[in-house]
């Protein structure tokens, strides 16, 4: 194992992880001052969230494939320049035609850092050391839903919404100039270990050969399914609360102050899985973690249609059991999604949150849709689909793939 493993980047690999959660997160508290000033409708206002989503999952099966052929560095850079050029334009936004349309450009460019920093850890770390570079980066993503809204918050009421755009301008190029001077070269010894796999699992294959192959394995099917939902689950709370807590009465200044306990709780678990992982494999402590996800979700389900609710308290309390959750069931699964695939990592990572932003698409554009006539059951409604697709999800990660199982699938 050589030092150069041991030296990880670990700001630069959580600034390319929060990018896309932070032109998710920063303007959710402006909502409303956008819709006022570009004069349009809830559910439009509500659709620059999902289009972004859309963005993001279309363009992560277009980034694993470029990886291949021009590198990462390159891609990875271009991704973030895209992102930038769609920020500018939603600064420049005069109506909600082209703040969708710079969602959408915005998106496609942010996607490229989420696939590139977890293909960048699979290749570069072994299996123990990438599982615990997930478990740290994961958990400082939750920063973003509680620092973001306020940075949002603060720069719409002093400078404009506008002002929140041109700030993730300044983010794109600061990560574009870090990129330049990191090497992404995999160290010799993991170069070695891989080449004495089968040849069947190092031969090229095509994007969509890369693709059928990764499909074909349940654990990564049951690990994405379950990502995907919780991830879900998640957006379907960041879509809907903002407008539910406005209808109770709450400010802007109050939605971004309410995202503050649940990234706590986030942290909390993220953390909390990393240490004990160094005792238990991830295992034994995930089905304990599901429960936690199910039980937390459906008493928020549960209370929203048997409470008329004045306040957020119960719910955003409930709410923050499900993140600590999240938390913890993050880094496990993704990491075992993917650790299958180190030679096509980039391909496993664009497909995986291909699917996870899908799945996030749905449930922002359902709450989105029925948010105005059904207020919070609709979110908690949307959130508790998530839960049915991880119980069902979860029986398709029990077993596990071994090198000669893939090796044989990817000669069929």
């Amino acid at each position: 194992m050589t030092k150069e493993k041991f030296v990880i980047p670990y700001i630069w690999l959580a600034g390319l992880s929060m990018l896309g959660f932070l032109a998710t997160d920063m303007y959710l508290p402006a909502f409303d001052i956008i819709r006022q000033d570009l004069n349009t409708s809830e559910l439009l206002i509500g659709w620059s969230l999902a289009i972004f989503l859309f963005g993001m999952a279309c363009g992560q099966l277009v980034y694993g494939p470029l990886t291949k052929q021009f590198g990462k560095k390159f891609v990875l850079c271009s991704s973030l320049i895209i992102f930038s050029i769609g920020s500018i334009i939603c600064a420049f936004s005069s109506s909600i035609e082209i703040l969708l349309f710079g969602r959408f450009i915005q998106a496609v460019g942010a996607c490229g850092s989420t696939i590139i920093w977890q293909a960048f850890v699979i290749e570069k770390y072994d299996s123990k050391t990438s599982q615990r570079v997930f478990a740290t980066i994961m958990p400082l993503v939750a920063l973003s839903p509680a620092l973001a809204p306020l940075l949002g918050t603060v720069l719409e009421s002093h400078f404009g919404w506008q002002s929140i755009f041109y700030t993730l301008v300044a983010i794109g190029a600061t990560l574009i100039i870090r990129s330049s001077f990191i090497n992404f070269s995999t160290p010799k010894d993991l170069a070695f270990q891989q080449a004495e796999l089968p040849l069947a699992d190092t031969k090229p294959l095509s994007a969509l050969q890369s693709y059928k192959t990764i499909l074909k394995s349940k654990k990564f099917t049951g690990n994405m399914l379950i990502y995907a939902a919780c991830s879900a689950a998640f957006f379907a709370w960041l879509t809907g609360s903002p407008f539910v807590m406005t209808a109770m009465g709450y400010s802007g200044a109050d939605i971004g102050l309410s995202y503050v306990p649940q990234t706590i709780a986030f942290i909390i678990g993220g953390y909390t899985c990393r240490v004990l992982l160094n005792k238990y494999e991830g295992a034994q402590i995930l089905p304990w973690l599901i429960k936690l996800f199910i039980i937390s979700v459906l008493l928020m389900f549960i209370v929203a249609m048997n409470h008329s609710a004045t306040s957020i308290v119960p719910e955003l309390g409930l709410m923050c059991f499900m993140a600590m959750a999240n938390g913890a069931i993050y880094p496990i699964v993704a990491n075992n999604a993917l650790s299958d695939f180190r030679e096509h990592s980039a391909s496993a990572a664009g497909l995986m949150n291909f699917l996870q932003m899908m799945f996030c698409v749905v449930a922002s554009a359902l709450v989105s849709t029925f948010i105005s006539d059904y207020g919070l059951v609709a979110m908690t409604a949307v959130m508790f689909i998530q839960v049915l697709v991880v119980i069902f999800s979860y029986p398709l990660i029990g077993k596990k793939v071994t090198i000669e199982q893939a090796a044989e699938a990817l000669n069929n």
